[in-house]
């Protein structure tokens, strides 16, 4: 079993504490893995601050170089990668791979942002006492950037922290989920390669205790977080000095019009639904059907749904493989048990074996129940016909969450009066509000956090605007 260690100024470190990373599916062990004390956090986040000196002086055509050579480094070693990802997540293997292309893009639309990163010209002669003045106004990297990421994306979603970070001439700490770390410390050996400076780019898998330090320490000026709500929160507290994006999660609703294209939605409402066991931010939670189409979509809903093959993540025929962890489908259940003793009823699924949880349809849901106003993060979609599509939008609203949510029309003006009313930070057009593409902007409203992902409005969040204000008198 492969040993992995710490990533620091460039150097494979060691500490006390190993883990042995096990399988969700069938807990046969991964890969061993060090755990960072407190100490080599401060250390790791010293030779960040170090590495600024450096990285904040690369040209465009150096960093652009770099995150070009990573691109490729990632689709060098797929396999690996994707490997890597569904033996520690219970990803099914075909959607590791295309969590691993995806990654590659990312850092590809990264190199090309590295040459985009200009400024502009503006008059400042806009009184007499100002004539011949002209403010000259770029962005600057702002220095040592925290990254903590979640277990169900282990390596995309460290992507759009690490290569916007890059891009500019950042350093960056990363502090992966506990679960899933050995892909971003394959991520390290990529970059190593890259030529970016030692310092530069750190990974410490580390316990909360010993990691907060990421949050308060003060050389480091910008924290992005994706995770859940309640530790989101509490970290934004403790990083009130500091630059914050939050993404954390969501409650995602989908809304399908009689006059859409039906033959398209019900396969896209699958794939959005459960993929990755529903453990996808952004995937379906809550469904929309319109009474005139409500009993023949939700029937072929169930059909297609009830054929979905759950198994061993690494079959290269698996849809669906485990969830997370026991404790996660244990929820799952729980919440399930909790409508169906209100009313509610299964449609499709609802069984549990360990961690294996069937792709579940409810209906006849009370709204305010958890799992339909929570983030049920699970294979569970909740089903609601509706005759008004005004209040259909109000509907979709009713949570706490606001990351995406989709619509299935082809009129025109409803599509825009659902852009103007729905509370969330993507609304999706004939499509899922599980469809993301990497260089869009990314993140919502309310419980769902603040800030933009997305290679462009990551690097804004990630940069300071400076003034040159020039007298030419």
């Amino acid at each position: 079993m492969r040993e992995y260690k710490l990533l620091i100024n460039g150097q494979w470190k060691e500490s006390k504490q190993v883990r042995e990373i096990k399988s969700p599916y069938d807990h046969a062990g991964v890969g061993k893995v060090h755990f960072a004390a407190k100490e080599q956090v401060e250390e790791a986040l010293a030779a960040a601050d170090n590495a600024f000196q450096k990285t904040r002086r690369l040209s465009s055509y150096e960093r652009s170089l770099v995150l070009e050579k990573i691109s490729a480094g990632i689709k060098e070693r797929r396999e690996d990668l994707a490997r890597s990802i569904t033996l520690q997540s219970g990803k099914v293997i075909r959607d590791s791979r295309a969590e691993v292309d995806r990654a590659a893009m990312t850092f590809s639309i990264a190199s090309e942002e590295a040459k985009r990163l200009g400024g502009e010209l503006i008059p400042l002669d806009l009184s007499p006492a100002t004539a011949k003045r002209w403010g000259l106004v770029r962005r600057f990297p702002i220095g040592v950037v925290t990254a903590i990421t979640p277990f169900n994306f282990p390596l995309n979603l460290v992507a759009h922290k690490v290569a916007p970070a890059l891009a500019v001439g950042n350093t960056i700490v990363l502090r992966p989920a506990s679960q899933v770390p050995i892909t971003s410390l394959l991520l390290g050996e990529i970059i190593q390669e890259s030529g970016y400076p030692h310092g530069g780019f750190n990974v410490l898998p580390a316990g909360y205790k010993e990691s907060e330090i990421l949050l308060t320490n003060d050389v480091v000026k910008k924290v992005t977080f994706t995770g859940s709500p309640a530790v989101g929160w509490e970290l934004k507290k403790k990083a009130y000095q500091k630059k914050v994006t939050l993404e954390l999660g969501g409650n995602a609703a989908v809304i399908v019009e009689p006059d859409a294209d039906l033959e398209f939605a019900l396969p896209r409402i699958v794939t959005g639904s459960f993929s990755y066991s529903g453990q996808i931010c952004i995937s379906i939670q809550r469904v929309f059907l319109h009474d005139s189409i409500y009993d023949r979509f939700l029937a072929d809903f169930i059909s297609r749904t009830s054929k979905l093959k759950l198994g061993n993540p690494m079959d290269e025929d698996t849809d669906i493989g485990p969830m997370i962890s026991l404790e996660a489908a244990r929820q799952t259940d729980e919440w399930i048990e909790e409508a169906v003793g209100l009313g509610a009823r299964v449609v499709c699924g609802g069984k549990r074996d360990g961690a294996m949880f069937e792709p579940t349809i409810l209906e006849n849901v009370i709204p305010d129940l958890r799992i339909s106003w929570l983030e049920a993060f699970a294979p569970v979609v909740v089903v609601y016909p509706y005759s008004d599509f005004s209040k259909v939008l109000e509907a979709v609203n009713y949570s706490l969450y606001g990351l995406q949510a989709g619509v299935f029309t082809d009129d025109l003006k409803k599509a825009f009066e659902a852009y103007d009313t729905l509370e969330v930070g993507g609304v999706i057009i004939n499509d899922v509000p599980t469809f993301r593409i990497d260089h869009m902007p990314y993140g919502g409203v309310k419980q769902s956090g603040f800030g933009r992902e997305g290679i462009r409005y990551a690097i804004e969040e990630m940069t300071e605007l400076k003034l040159l204000a020039l007298n030419l008198e």
